[in-house]
């Protein structure tokens, strides 16, 4: 698969890789994208069923955006938020998304990516419950199988082993609790409810033990993306939402992966029908095409820590390309192009097709579930779907991964869960190409291998 001469010191420390995988093999270098299409160095074409790492909404080569950038680069290449400094692109797109968001009354802080917006909504949920004198209110709760970063801070919120292992995560005051994981951990005969109603048991107990005057708040992306594509049991939700409020626990939403129409509504919230305190951005804020993220908190929360920052002289917190320019250029275009053409609503009836179209796999002998919402989906490898008995690890999703790579399909194996997340803007017969090369790809897996479900 490499590109890269095998007798060549590999310049980088690659981020989320098996080093000693990457040294016998060396990288797949990438060299151009155009839609939901990318080419390797040796002129393969690949259908990027992944949009990336859930982020090239808009596909890639979009002229618009990178006009958009080049006259934001020439007008003003940077420009800081520190010190009551702002420029028009970040004011205009932090108006533009206080009108977009389900909150009331919001206000924007800007960052650069999904870990630093969630290492953000720590400080803030600190920092606020410091400021109305209710310091012993710090932990947070997330699930395991969580993904909400890899900072130490938004690691530690992260429910994934291998984010934690040998890093000494997680830090003390991040808690764990249930993955509502449905399909795995159901009892047979429980109903979608029944289980949602059993795991949010264990939630309430976790809460009533650690004491409520010391958590500040729940944090939970609408589908785990990274976790396996695990969408919430039917009424999972609102039951939360409502747990929360009995105990006075604030719920960070976090849309990093589902904002901007991924499940077919502009935020995953909205498919899923409960209200967020918060909220954390990035990915499809952009379409990925600069770095940028958004935290949303409400105005009540602002206007708390007013006071406290003048007492100590100002915000302790920011970082040197917080609302960018360009970024927020980019992010405003994008937005622009999401409303102008429809996307949202032209992902919703993708999503339907793509959906439509993937259970076809749910019959095949490696398939144990196929799930999902909007364009976003997993197709779950089991040894044996009868009793949910998984293959050995490191086996069946590797095997499947390499046979779309050889197919001109590039997707991701979550463990076992093969993830498909296509650009928004991908169409019904690419669906059927990316769908046909996956079932090509199942079929060579099994008949490669000997794997059997």
């Amino acid at each position: 698969m490499s590109q890269y001469p095998s007798n060549s010191h590999y310049p980088i420390v690659p981020p989320t890789t098996n080093f000693r995988a990457m040294e016998e093999n060396g990288p797949q270098i990438m060299a151009r994208g155009k839609g939901i299409y990318q080419w390797d160095k040796a002129g393969k074409q690949y259908l990027e069923g992944m949009a990336g790492l859930w982020c090239t909404s808009l596909g890639y080569g979009n002229e618009e955006i990178a006009e958009t950038a080049a006259e934001a680069m020439r007008t003003m290449g940077f420009a800081h938020m520190f010190s009551g400094r702002s420029h028009e692109a970040g004011i205009r797109l932090a108006e533009k998304l206080t009108e977009m968001l389900p909150m009331e009354d919001s206000r924007i802080f800007f960052g650069v990516s999904g870990s630093d917006a969630n290492d953000t909504q720590i400080k803030l949920m600190r920092y606020y419950f410091n400021a109305i004198g209710k310091p012993e209110k710090k932990k947070i709760i997330s699930r395991h199988l969580a993904y909400h970063g890899v900072t130490l801070a938004s690691g530690s919120l992260t429910g994934i082993p291998v984010n934690h292992a040998l890093f000494d995560l997680p830090l003390p005051g991040f808690l764990h609790t249930e993955c509502p994981f449905y399909y795995r951990d159901s009892m047979d005969g429980e109903s979608e409810t029944d289980y949602a109603d059993r795991v949010l048991v264990y939630l309430e107990k976790m809460i009533q033990t650690e004491g409520p005057d010391t958590i500040a708040a729940f944090i939970a992306e609408p589908i785990m993306g990274a976790g396996g594509v695990i969408l919430p049991p039917e009424g999972y939700f609102p039951k939360l939402r409502a747990l929360l409020d009995k105990y006075d626990i604030f719920l960070i939403d976090d849309e990093v992966i589902c904002g901007f129409g991924r499940t077919g509504n502009a935020f995953g919230c909205e498919t899923f029908g409960f209200r967020p305190d918060t909220m954390s951005m990035a990915k499809a804020l952009t379409s990925a095409y600069m770095p940028l993220s958004a935290v949303a908190i409400p105005e009540s929360m602002y206007q708390a820590m007013v006071d406290p920052c003048a007492e100590q002289g100002a915000f302790g917190h920011g970082f040197t390309y917080s609302g960018h320019p360009v970024s927020a250029a980019v992010a405003l275009k994008v937005l622009e192009i999401y409303e102008r053409e429809n996307v949202f609503a032209h992902a919703a009836k993708m999503g339907a097709y793509l959906q439509q179209k993937l259970q076809h796999f749910s019959d095949h002998p490696l398939v144990g579930n196929v799930r999902g919402t909007g364009l976003i989906a997993g197709v779950h490898l089991m040894k044996d779907k009868e009793t949910r008995t998984p293959f050995k690890p490191g086996i069946a999703g590797p095997t499947v991964i390499a046979a779309c790579f050889e197919n001109g399909l590039v997707l991701r194996n979550l463990g076992d869960v093969i993830a498909i997340c296509p650009p928004l803007v991908i169409t019904e017969p690419e669906i059927d190409e990316l769908v046909d090369k996956l079932g090509k790809s199942l079929d060579s897996a099994q008949e490669k291998t000997g794997l059997k479900g």
